[in-house]
């Protein structure tokens, strides 16, 4: 059996933000038709919770795949040459069980999270939204950047925020050259955030840094950086003033610490989840009801989404003829 290895730089050529923010688009749509499996996620902490090792098996009906995301988490490597998120996606096809490729999962993280995002900003974000505000300076920072530029080419203004000032002024001289922009660095969160019509959270905090307090009617947020039942980003003023859309009910309540301190301090129910975008995508749940509400997409980062991504990965890279192959087993 020959295996389909694809690497990081291949990856980046095969899965460009604009399509990877349909394929997403198209992943909840099959999930929330029920032609999805999305188990919780098993995780192995290390001491002191230095780091993790999680895996993430799921299916998708549509496309005949299933696959797991193995992937290292290291939070303490943001800021430094190493990304926060490390592995492989191992996609195999479902009437024999082939594994077909194995595929940069670090890659996959930084461009499909953010689709996601685009997705919820496609269908959250009121019409005219022009002001973005980033609080974060890693992979995720700079990829919700082009996420948001490639769904919202009315943004006008950019404002960005981290906790190492030296890193967010990098980011923003660094992106400013890239798109063509202004990116102002700000000295915190509050003056990053304020006024702003979308704001991404893509930091490594364990403690807010988004308060309810700083956002202004008729904001969209895309809460992405925590992805663990003990971490947040939002305060519960924050979550608790917002409609809240996530990518999957049972992922978030489960396992996402920015809705679970906000229901421990009984602020909230699971009532308080309006819809799984899904949902809205398949017209079975509303969007936006008013330019005045605030609504909040809570990423988790699902399963389906490395599925459908490492499908569409492996489907043009055979057409195209990129990647390695390598015999692992079975009949040569």
């Amino acid at each position: 059996m020959d295996v389909l290895i694809i690497n990081q730089d291949e990856v980046a050529e095969l899965l460009p933000m604009g399509e990877c923010i349909d394929v997403m688009a198209e992943a909840l749509k099959t999930l929330g038709r029920g032609d999805g499996i999305v188990p919780l996620r098993p995780v192995m902490w290390l001491p002191e919770k230095v780091g993790a090792l999680g895996m993430m098996p799921g299916y998708l009906g549509d496309t005949q795949s299933m696959g797991v995301k193995v992937v290292a988490v290291f939070p303490g490597n943001h800021g430094t040459e190493y990304d926060s998120h490390i592995g492989t996606v191992m996609l195999f096809e479902t009437e024999h069980g082939q594994l077909l490729a194995l595929i940069d999962a670090s890659e996959i993280t930084a461009i499909r999270t953010p689709a996601t995002s685009g997705v919820a900003t496609r269908l959250l974000a009121r019409e005219g939204a022009s002001d973005l505000a980033i609080l974060g300076s890693g992979v995720q920072a700079r990829t919700h950047l082009e996420a948001m530029l490639s769904e919202r080419a009315e943004i006008k203004r950019v404002r960005a925020w981290s906790h190492t000032p030296a890193n967010c002024q990098q980011f923003a001289e660094r992106e400013s050259k890239k798109w063509g922009i202004t990116i102002e660095a700000m000295d915190s969160a509050q003056a990053a955030v304020e006024g702003a019509d979308i704001i991404c959270t893509t930091t490594s905090a364990r403690e807010p840094i988004l308060m309810g307090d700083w956002i202004a009617p008729g904001t969209h947020i895309n809460a992405v950086g925590s992805s663990v039942s003990f971490t947040r980003e939002l305060d519960t003023n924050a979550v608790v003033k917002s409609r809240l859309f996530v990518d999957r009910r049972e992922s978030t309540i489960n396992e996402a610490g920015d809705f679970l301190f906000p229901k421990k301090e009984g602020a909230i129910t699971d009532d308080h989840i309006v819809a799984e975008l899904g949902e809205i995508l398949l017209g079975e749940a509303t969007a936006r009801q008013s330019d005045d509400e605030i609504t909040l997409f809570k990423s988790l980062g699902i399963s389906v989404e490395d599925v459908a991504s490492a499908r569409h990965i492996y489907d043009k890279a055979v057409e195209r003829g990129k990647g390695t192959r390598v015999y692992l087993s079975g009949p040569r």
